[in-house]
């Protein structure tokens, strides 16, 4: 475990107890180690002795050790023996924290939803301590919304859904080949389900292994040549596998990668050319022959194209693009990483760590950019600690070969609209990033205030995560991204496409217009541990949706390159 799984633990354990009922101060130890670790500067393998942090006693120090140790703790164990299963999943409800949930348990014996929506409609809840009628009236209407399956799932929660299936597919028998397919392959930032494309020679064995996949809730369909299966995850997924054989794999791998109006535009394109598209080949009407092809790349140089990627098959301009050799930007030309966390703030691991994780992505250099001090909850650095990590990251610099760090910042722009650094401190900073954190709920006009106060700033390069939004979760606060555009084309400001899957934000359109007004683009993956650095391939796709190249992402940028363009922007102020 590192650090940071090490305070989420500790977190789990304390609402375990509050729900068990616990003694109150045996809860608030756990709490307090976790806080303790979250202001502490040194990643978990650094902290030798926990009992030596001030705040952590002998019992929490020994679960943090074995917790380090072994990855798990007895302590949770035996917690999660005593508490009923069904009482952790009540704390995704409004306002029902440990203590309340341990009072349904305790005087009405709810041990599960659907317990506790029969004591709701039965009036019980009302008639509690600390509760009253509006508080059952909002746990009710909560209820409704408890597992309801979103027409269509974010892709974060889709990619991890994937990641599982694929890992068990390779481990198959009698798959030459299988690749994803759908809104999956075009990495849409919803979708609805998951679609593969199987190669095989034994298709009767691979369906009988597809139908025993992990987590599987039922088995929809079970053709010859389509197995339809619904997986039991946190949401219920549907899961269609196309089983077809190598010579028909290609055609039938773009044909069910879609989308639809990409298929209307090739579709006209092989009718022009007196052809017929379909999922086995292509038919040349003429001739009665049937073209079939070993790669996608083969199937569009048929068609007189270059290849077009997935995440660019909308229906839009990407027949006209690709009659040409024009690249999209590609994982392989991404040389850094602007944007992550370490220890210092809320991050899982130390800067050298992060350093060695991107030199290992082959990355030439990255930015340290840890959260600033206004932003509490996130361990936020003071003007001293930011001057003290600067002086770090010069050591780190000396002893990592192969990558060179920057010293950098995530800056916040305050509710009042000043930014949480002053220029004396901004100035002894490489690269500067602004965001904002907090008060979503303010007025366009304000929130465009705050921005503005970062765009204008001659130290600030880069406005972070720009609307806010997290996919499923919340659209993000009032700004007017056209606005937004146009400002930070006129201050010279980067905009960020934020690679988190959970955030994707700016979105395709969005970088599209910037990069149409002349807007330095920044794909950075927000990393909180090294792992995360991985999320970049996600940023990428989105980046190819808007049809950008290589030469509009600043991450391409040589070390030398960027070490100009960090300067361009306060030698304009000048």
């Amino acid at each position: 475990m590192d650090k940071k799984a090490v305070i989420k633990t500790l977190e789990t354990i304390a609402v375990y107890m509050e729900i068990a009922g616990e003694n109150p101060f045996k809860t608030s130890a756990y709490r307090k180690a976790a806080q303790v670790l979250e202001r502490e500067e040194r990643t978990l393998e650094e902290i030798e002795k926990p009992e030596d942090l001030t705040g952590i006693g002998k019992g929490t120090a020994g679960v943090i050790t074995e917790l380090k140790e072994t990855g798990e703790t007895a302590v949770l164990n035996d917690l999660k023996e005593r508490v009923p299963a069904g009482l952790p999943s009540l704390l995704q409800l409004p306002s029902l924290g440990g203590k309340k949930i341990n009072k349904l348990y305790k005087e009405l014996g709810i041990t599960d939803v659907d317990a506790l929506k029969q004591a709701c409609e039965q009036e019980q809840v009302q008639a509690l301590a600390g509760f009253g009628k509006k508080s059952e009236e909002k746990i009710l209407a909560a209820l409704e919304e408890v597992g309801k399956r979103p027409d269509r799932l974010p892709v974060a929660f889709m990619l991890d859904v994937a990641e599982q299936v694929e890992e068990e597919l390779r481990s198959f028998t009698g798959i030459t080949r299988f690749e994803r397919a759908g809104s999956l392959r075009r990495v849409k930032e919803t979708i609805r389900d998951a679609d593969y494309v199987i190669s095989t020679t034994q298709p009767d064995d691979v369906r009988e292994q597809l139908k025993s996949l992990r987590d599987t809730y039922e088995v929809i369909a079970d053709g010859d040549t389509k197995v339809s299966l619904t997986l039991e995850k946190e949401y219920r997924v549907n899961v269609d596998f196309r089983l077809v054989n190598d010579e028909e794999f290609a055609t039938a791998l773009h044909h069910f990668t879609g989308s639809k109006d990409h298929h209307l535009l090739m579709r006209k394109r092989a009718k022009d050319l007196g052809q017929k598209i379909n999922e086995y080949g292509v038919e040349d009407l003429n001739e009665e022959k049937l073209h079939q092809f070993e790669t996608e790349e083969q199937f569009f140089h048929h068609f007189d194209l270059h290849y077009i990627p997935p995440e660019a098959r909308e229906g839009t301009i990407e027949l006209d693009w690709f009659k040409e050799d024009r690249p999209l930007i590609e994982k392989r030309d991404i040389v850094s990483d602007l944007h992550m966390h370490t220890v210092w703030s809320d991050g899982a691991n130390s800067i050298k760590e992060m350093a060695l994780a991107a030199r290992d992505q082959g990355y030439s250099y990255i930015v340290i950019t840890d959260h600033s001090k206004y932003l509490q909850v996130a361990n936020g650095l003071t003007e001293e600690r930011l001057l003290r990590q600067i002086e770090e990251i010069k050591a780190v610099n000396e002893e990592v070969e192969g990558i060179h760090i920057f010293a950098g910042t995530e800056m916040d722009i305050k509710p009042d609209g000043t930014l949480d650094f002053d220029d004396e401190i901004l100035s002894q900073l490489d690269f500067v990033i602004a965001s904002i954190h907090s008060s979503f709920q303010q007025s366009q006009e304000t929130l465009h205030e705050r921005l503005d106060s970062a765009l204008k700033n001659p130290y600030v390069h880069l406005i972070a995560h720009p609307t806010g939004r997290i996919i499923g979760q919340r659209p993000g606060y009032d700004v007017d991204v056209d606005w937004l555009i146009e400002r930070a084309s006129e201050t010279n400001t980067a905009l960020e496409l934020n690679a988190n899957p959970n955030r994707l934000d700016l979105t395709a359109d969005s970088l599209r217009k910037a990069r149409d007004k002349g807007v330095r683009v920044a794909v950075n993956t927000d990393a909180h541990r090294k792992e995360m650095l991985n999320h970049m391939s996600v940023g990428v796709s989105t980046c190819k949706k808007a049809f950008l190249t290589r030469e509009d992402v600043i991450n391409t940028y040589s070390l030398e390159q960027f070490k100009q363009y960090i300067g361009e922007k306060r030698r304009r102020f000048q």
